[in-house]
This record gives C-alpha cells, structure tokens and sequence, in this order.
C-alpha cells in the first residue's frame, strides 16, 4: 500500500511536496463514510483507498504522476537498462536559477509484507547523489543502507556485502543489489514492479493490450466482461479471437522488413476484439445478437472503458495500486463516480487496493463521496512551480458544497482566465 510520496525539483515542481494516502484526523458526522473510505493498518496509522487531484491545466496535476513513473522505471530499471555513459532522464525545475545545478528529490513510503519501508534518492542528470533505504521491523525505523555519492554503508541485515563496488553512479543501488540477489532489493523491487500501476486516460493502447491480455488468458474474463456490461454501454458479451497470419496476409506493398516486426510483435497472431450488442423486432423483442469490432465500430468512451476494465479490476483483485491521469478523459460523470464507488467499496474491494486520480471532473467534488483528506488540489505560482495541497488544511462546514466553493476559487487550483471579450477585435 501507498502511504507518501515526495518530489522535488522536478519538472514543475521547484520546492519538495509530499502528497500522502495517510488519513487525517477529521471530525465528521457521517461515520459510514469514514469507513468505507479508509482502512486501518494499526492504531497509529489508517490509510485512504481513493483520493482525487484537482487542479487547472498546466497546473502540474500529470507531472505528480510522471514523478511516480520515472521513479518506478528508474528503480526497476537503473542496473540493467543503462549504460555507464548514459544520463539519467531526470528532468528539473527549469524555471529558477536556484535549481540550476540541483539533484532532483524522490522519496516513497509504502507498506510490504506488513512492514513499513521509506526509500528515496537524489540524482541529476550526470549521477546518483544519495540514497537511502529504512524499514520498520518492529516499533523504530531502522536504517538498512544510505549512500552518499560513491559512498554506500548498508546493514548486517540487507546482506549486500561487495554490492557496493559494482555499483555505477548512474544506477541505483537498491537496482544493483536486487541484479545480486539481495533478497530485501529483490522483493522491493518486484512490489513496486507488480503493484504500482500508473496509467494514463488519454493513452490507452498499453492498457488496453493488457485488459486483452487477461481476456486470453482467463485472468479475471468474467468479472471484466461483467464491469463492462453493467455500465449501460449496451453491451451483453465480449469475444477475442485471433487468427493466424503470415507476412503474405500483409499488404504487399508493406517492406519486408517490417512485416517481419509486426509478425514478431503480434507473435503470428492477429487479434481482434468483439462487441455483441442484441438486435430488436419492431416490437422490441429481442431476435438476435449483431457483432461489432471494438476498434473500428464502438465510441471512444466505450474503447476507454474496455481499456480500464482489465487494470480496474486486477487492482481490486490483488490489492494493487492504480494512478489514473486525465482520468474523466472520455468518461461519463456517472461512470467515473461508479468506478470511485467501487474502490471505496468495503464489499468490491476487500484487499484494500487504492486509486490515485488526476481530474477535472468537478461532479465527484462532494461530501458525499470523499473526505476532505481525499482531495488534493495543484497550482502554480507566479514563478511556474506547482504547489501541492490537501483541502484537510481548510477549515470547512461539514455540509460545505465543496464543488461550489472549488468552482468560486476558495481553495484556489483554478484558472484565472483574462478578459476574452475583444480577442478578436485585437487582431484585426
């Protein structure tokens, strides 16, 4: 499970920010909200299964999510997947000469096997500055390496001795120790690899290959084919199939040497995916079922949907954790609040898997629906750096309209549109 996250120095976010899934101590008079929203880990800590992030465009909301996945890449990846000549891809605050220079901040605490771990680093573009690796194994938290430049001290109990001397400046270490077979590295690794998904809704050919994936391969068919369904798209069943095929399949005018790398990537197969709608009498009896082709025949929102289903629902399977960008993207209000509903579930999601989304869609602004500790806002200041906000720092009513007061800019994260009315004159 997610507990924090930290940034800083990175693309638009100059300051460190920290944005957290750790709930907040609120009062409120709805108790039943507050249980399904949250699930208690022991008696200090109790974490939030969804939360939603507001903010206006080019406010630095899908940054916090690129944040996610370049750490998520850098640190399963950094060993293996560079070159020691290589930069590191780290992009930094470009917008202050105070940056200049500067490593960029990473930090994540998440929960594994029951026990907390805090893992971070430091990097610029030319190496690795410092990192560092603590866990809980009982009350205290307990240093198991930290690493200053070349400089790597670890713990009896990490197991990673001579680890060090193979280590690049520009990999990490923990990536390195997990190529060794460290176990602690090996596990962490693996965690983060499996259940930290970041998606993006704008995007959805990776996802979408995925949600046919488990079709394929039986991995949840039926709770995906049911998601679908139940969501008025008018769907009553969905089929894969595939066909065979060889480079004479191909148009003839394709190069060869391309329709041998389609061949290799599709492994011989070609996949197509059908969508059974029913068909009607003039008395509206049911007669038939008419077939269509996902791609070529179904909306954008309904390809969106299929695209969501898989990872949606694996998440709530396996107690994943699921990052959406631009997640209302094509999405009706009432499908987006359904999937919400979902996550928040005590029934649906009984492995506590959690939701992180970017969003412009004001209808889930409710009272209702989250807990102020649930929504965060994004905005930038007047030198072009994000600052990241959680609406528990508001004092509020409990009955506050939290969509109406968001609308009138009390807790800011809006655009601040000019005067429009004479644009055109302007340009005459």
């Amino acid at each position: 499970m997610l507990i924090e996250f930290s940034v800083g120095n990175y693309r638009s976010f100059k300051e460190p920010v920290t944005f957290s899934m750790v709930a907040a101590n609120l009062v409120s008079k709805d108790k039943s909200l507050d249980e399904n929203n949250t699930f208690e880990i022991d008696k200090h800590l109790k974490l939030l299964k969804t939360t939603a992030i507001y903010g206006a465009n080019a406010s630095g909301k899908s940054n916090l999510a690129k944040a996610l996945r370049f750490m998520k890449w850098f640190m399963v990846n950094s060993s293996k997947e560079t070159q020691s000549t290589d930069e590191i891809e780290v992009e930094p605050f470009r917008l202050s000469t105070e940056t200049e220079g500067k490593p960029s901040h990473f930090e994540l605490a998440f929960l594994m096997d029951g026990r907390k771990y805090r893992y971070g680093f430091q990097v610029t573009q030319e190496r690795v500055i410092s990192e560092w690796l603590f866990y809980v194994p009982k009350v205290r938290e307990t240093n198991l390496f930290e690493r200053q430049l070349d400089s790597i001290k670890t713990s009896k109990v990490y197991k990673a001795d001579g680890v060090q001397q193979r280590t690049r400046s520009n990999a990490l270490f923990l990536s390195v120790s997990a190529q060794f077979n460290v176990d602690i590295a090996e596990r962490i690794l693996e965690y983060i690899a499996d259940k930290l998904n970041i998606i993006s809704g704008l995007h959805d050919e990776v996802y979408r290959n995925y949600t046919i994936s488990c079709l394929i391969n039986n991995k949840n068919k039926a709770d995906i084919v049911q998601f679908v369904k139940k969501l008025d798209l008018g769907i009553s069943d969905i089929q894969v199939e595939q066909e065979d095929f060889t480079d004479e399949s191909l148009p003839d005018e394709m190069p060869d040497v391309l329709k041998k790398l389609i061949i290799k990537a599709g492994r011989g197969k070609a996949t197509s995916i059908g969508i059974s709608h029913q068909k009607f009498d003039a008395d509206g009896k049911h007669k038939s079922i008419e077939k269509f082709d996902l791609e070529s025949h179904e909306s954008e929102g309904t390809k969106k949907v299929f695209a969501l289903a898989g990872p949606l629902i694996c998440a709530l399977k396996e107690g994943e954790i699921l990052i959406i960008d631009e997640f209302d993207a094509r999405l009706h209000p009432l499908i987006s609040l359904a999937i919400v509903k979902l996550f928040n579930s005590q029934e649906a999601n009984p492995n506590n898997a959690q939701l992180i989304f970017m969003t412009h869609d004001t209808n889930l602004l409710s009272n209702k629906i989250f807990r102020r500790d649930q929504i965060w806002f994004t905005e930038k200041n007047r030198y072009g750096a994000t600052d990241l906000y959680s609406l528990a720092e508001y004092k509020i009513r409990n009955d506050a309209s939290f969509e109406s007061d968001y609308i009138k800019g009390r807790y800011g994260a809006i655009p601040y549109i000019g005067n429009l009315n004479y644009l055109i004159e302007s340009n005459v």
